[in-house]
C-alpha cells in the first residue's frame, strides 16, 4: 500500500466482509517529512544527489560549480549595465551609449530633478517592500557579514532586493557605484547554488567568493583584480584550495560580461609615455609614498563624511521613506553648481580625465571636483541610496593623485624632478584611495596592473598601497564596510569565519544539571554527602535557589579536618569564585577569557546575572579542548584538508 494514499485508505478502516474485523485498526501511514528546509529567504530547491556527492566529495565538482557561478555573475553584472545605462539615457535624454558623469548638454532641470525622482521611486520601494514583507529588524546580510558569521548563507530574497535598489540609485544619477549589488546579487546566486548542492561550510564560503571575483571581474573587466578582491575582502585568506575555483570564476565572469555587452576598459591611457617621462626607478617610490599617505587621511575623511551625514539625516527627523528623495535633490543641486560629473559612478568622468581633453585643471578645478564629488557620494549614501564606494572611491583617487601632482612640486620643489606624470600620479591615487576605503591592497595592485600592462608603474603603485593600507589601519581600523559592521554594534574587522566561534558557546558546552547544595547546609552533613573520591566540584545555592557560589570537595574535607571540633566553619566560609560565572549565550573565547581572569578551573553557568539560576558548571579543560579542536578544523578546511 502507497503512503500516498489517503489517510482513510490506509488507517485502519477495513472493507466490510473482508473477514479481518477483529484485527486491530492499523496506525495510519505518516506521510515521508519533508526535506529540511534551510534558512536562504525563499523556498529551496535541491540539487539531484549525485551532482551533490560529486560536488562534495570531487574538487573538480566544485571548480565544475564555481564555473557556472562565474558565468551567471557575468549575466547578473550585464543585466545590471544595461538596465542603469538605459535609466540613465531615458531619464537624463542621453545620447545611446553617453555616460551620464561625462556629459555637459543636460537640461539643468533634469539635473536637479533626476536624483530626487530616483529618490522618491526609492523611498516607494521601500513603503512597496515593508508592507509586504514588514519591517526588517536588521539589514540585508552581505558577502563579508555572511562569509565571517553565517559560513556564506546568504537570502537571495535579499540580494535581489538589495540589487533593485541599487540599480535604481545608479539609474538615477545618485553618486553610487554599482559594485555592491554586483557581489551582492553574485554571491547570493552563487550562495543559494552551493546550498542547493549541500557542500560544506568552507566550500559554501568559497563558493561565495566565487560570485564577488565573478562580478568585480565583469564589471571592471580585470580578472586578477575579480579574483583578490574575493581573495582579501570575501574569503579573508587565499590558499591552493580555493585558487582554482575563484580564478575560474573571475575568467568566466570577465568572458561573459565581454561577449553579453560592449564595455570600454576602466582606463584607457593610449601608450606609457602618458604615464612617465623617463625610466621609472626605485626613487619613485618615495613620492608614491608620499601618496599614499595623503590618500588615507582623505579615504578616512570620507567614510567620516558618511557617517556624518547619516547622522545628521537621523537628527534632523526627515522620515526614512522621504530622506532618498531629498538627498537625490541635494545631489541635483550639486551637479547643478558644480559639474555633472558628481552624479552616478563616474566611469564617464574618469575616462574624460585620463583622456587628452581631461589635462590641464589647476589646483583650484582639482579640488573642488574633489570636494563636490566626495560630499555628493557622502550625501548618496548618508541618505539612503544603495550603491558602494568602489569606484566612487577610483575616480576621487585619480583626482586626489592629479592634485598631489600639482601641489607637490610647489610644497617640495625636488619632486618635480621625478619621472612621474599627473597620469601616473592618477594610477597611484587611484589604487591608494580605493583601498584607503574599500581596502584590498593586492586587489588595487592588480587593478593598476591590469590597467597599465606596466610592471614599473605596478610597483611603486604597491608602495603607495601599502603606505595607504597601514595608515587606515593603524589610525582608524576599519574599511567602509567594516566600519559600517562597527556602527552596526558588530564586532567584524575582516572575512575571517569567526562565526563557529559565535556557535560553539557556553550553553552547548556546559554540563548541565550539576550538583547543588543549599548554603545553610551544615558541614558535616556536606563532607558525608561528598565524601572525598566524589565530583570535586559543588555548587552552592542560597535559600531563594540562587547561585551563592563553588564548593571544592577535597578543600572542604582538608578545612574541617584542620578546624577544631569546637570551630567547625560554615559552608558560606569556604565558598569559591561567589561572583564569577558564565552565561550561556557566551562563546568559547569569552569563557576561555573568564578562566584566565579568574584563575579558575572550573566556573558555574546561571541563566543571567540578575536570576543567577543556576544551569550548569563548565571546566576550563573542556573549553580549551573543543576550541582547540574547532580551531584545527577550521585550518585544515582553509588548506583544503577533507576528513
Amino acid at each position: 500500500m502507497s503512503a500516498r494514499q489517503p489517510s482513510g485508505a490506509a488507517g485502519g478502516g477495513r472493507a466490510p466482509g473482508d473477514g479481518s474485523a477483529d484485527v486491530p485498526a492499523r496506525r495510519p501511514v505518516r506521510p515521508a517529512r519533508r526535506p529540511r528546509r534551510r534558512w536562504t529567504g525563499i523556498g529551496l530547491v535541491q540539487a539531484p544527489g549525485r551532482l551533490r556527492s560529486l560536488v562534495r566529495r570531487s574538487e573538480g565538482g566544485l571548480v565544475a560549480l564555481a564555473t557556472l557561478v562565474g558565468c551567471v555573475a557575468g549575466v547578473a553584472v550585464s543585466a545590471m549595465t544595461w538596465i542603469t545605462q538605459t535609466l540613465r539615457e531615458h531619464l537624463y535624454q542621453l545620447p545611446a551609449g553617453a555616460r551620464l558623469s561625462a556629459v555637459d548638454a543636460v537640461p539643468p532641470t533634469l539635473l536637479l530633478v533626476g536624483p530626487c525622482l530616483g529618490g522618491a521611486v526609492l523611498g516607494l520601494l521601500i513603503v512597496a517592500a515593508n508592507y509586504v514583507r514588514g519591517p526588517r529588524k536588521r539589514p540585508a546580510i552581505d558577502p563579508i557579514e555572511a562569509n565571517a558569521l553565517h559560513g556564506g548563507r546568504m537570502s537571495l530574497r535579499d540580494s535581489l532586493y538589495l540589487a533593485l535598489q541599487n540599480v535604481i540609485s545608479n539609474g538615477s544619477g545618485a553618486s553610487v557605484g554599482l559594485e555592491a549589488g554586483y557581489t551582492q546579487i553574485a554571491s547570493g546566486l552563487a550562495s543559494r547554488l552551493g546550498i542547493a548542492f549541500e557542500v560544506r561550510r568552507s566550500d559554501l564560503r568559497t563558493l561565495v567568493g566565487c560570485g564577488a571575483a565573478g562580478a568585480i571581474a565583469a564589471g571592471f573587466g580585470a580578472p586578477l583584480a575579480g579574483a583578490f578582491y574575493a581573495f582579501e575582502l570575501i574569503i579573508g585568506t587565499y590558499s591552493i584550495a580555493t585558487l582554482t575555483p575563484v580564478v575560474v570564476a573571475a575568467l568566466c565572469g570577465n568572458l561573459i560580461s565581454r561577449a553579453l555587452i560592449e564595455a570600454q576598459p576602466l582606463v584607457d591611457l593610449g601608450d606609457m609615455q602618458a604615464v612617465t617621462t623617463s625610466h621609472v626607478t626605485s626613487l619613485e617610490i618615495l613620492p608614491s609614498l608620499a601618496l599614499g599617505l595623503f590618500c588615507a587621511g582623505l579615504g578616512i575623511l570620507i567614510m567620516r563624511g558618511v557617517t556624518l551625514v547619516e547622522r545628521l539625516v537621523q537628527a534632523s527627523g526627515v522620515p526614512r521613506v522621504a530622506a532618498p528623495a531629498f538627498g537625490g535633490l541635494c545631489v541635483g543641486a550639486l551637479a547643478l553648481l558644480a559639474t555633472p560629473q558628481v552624479l552616478s559612478g563616474g566611469h564617464g568622468a574618469l575616462h574624460m580625465h585620463f583622456a587628452a581633453e581631461g589635462q590641464g585643471h589647476g589646483i583650484a578645478v582639482l579640488a573642488g571636483l574633489f570636494a563636490a564629488k566626495a560630499t555628493a557620494s557622502a550625501i548618496s549614501i548618508g541618505s539612503g541610496f544603495r550603491g558602494g564606494l568602489f569606484f566612487a572611491s577610483l575616480f576621487l583617487g585619480a583626482i586626489a593623485g592629479k592634485l598631489f601632482a600639482a601641489l607637490a612640486p610647489v610644497l617640495v620643489p625636488p619632486l618635480a624632478d621625478f619621472g612621474l606624470t599627473p597620469l601616473a600620479y592618477a594610477v597611484i591615487g587611484m589604487s591608494a584611495l580605493a583601498v584607503a576605503v574599500i581596502g584590498g591592497p593586492l586587489t588595487m595592485t592588480f587593478l593598476a596592473l591590469e590597467v597599465t600592462g606596466s610592471l614599473p608603474i605596478t610597483g611603486v603603485v604597491l608602495a603607495a598601497v601599502i603606505a595607504s593600507s597601514l595608515t587606515v589601519r593603524k589610525t582608524f581600523g576599519y574599511s567602509f564596510a567594516t566600519w559600517r559592521f562597527h556602527l552596526r554594534g558588530e564586532s567584524i574587522r575582516s572575512p575571517h569565519d569567526v562565526g563557529w566561534i559565535r556557535s560553539l558557546t557556553v550553553g552547548r558546552l556546559m554540563r548541565r544539571n550539576p550538583g547543588t547544595v543549599a548554603l545553610d547546609t551544615p558541614l558535616p552533613t556536606f563532607l558525608r554527602a561528598h565524601p572525598l573520591g566524589s565530583p570535586s566540584r559543588v555548587i552552592a545555592v542560597d535559600g531563594a535557589g540562587r547561585y551563592a557560589g563553588i564548593l571544592n570537595v577535597p578543600e572542604t574535607h582538608a578545612a574541617a579536618r584542620d578546624s577544631g571540633a569546637d570551630a567547625q566553619p560554615v559552608l558560606a566560609d569556604l565558598l569559591l569564585h561567589a561572583d564569577d560565572f558564565l552565561t550561556p549565550g557566551m562563546n568559547a573565547k569569552d569563557a576561555a577569557a573568564a578562566f584566565d581572569r579568574t584563575e579558575s578551573e572550573a566556573l558555574a553557568v546561571v541563566e543571567s546575572a540578575e536570576s543567577r539560576k543556576v544551569l550548569g558548571l563548565l571546566t576550563e579543560s573542556h573549553t580549551l579542548k573543543r576550541y582547540s579542536e574547532e580551531l584545527d578544523r577550521q585550518r585544515r578546511a582553509m588548506a583544503g584538508e577533507t576528513d
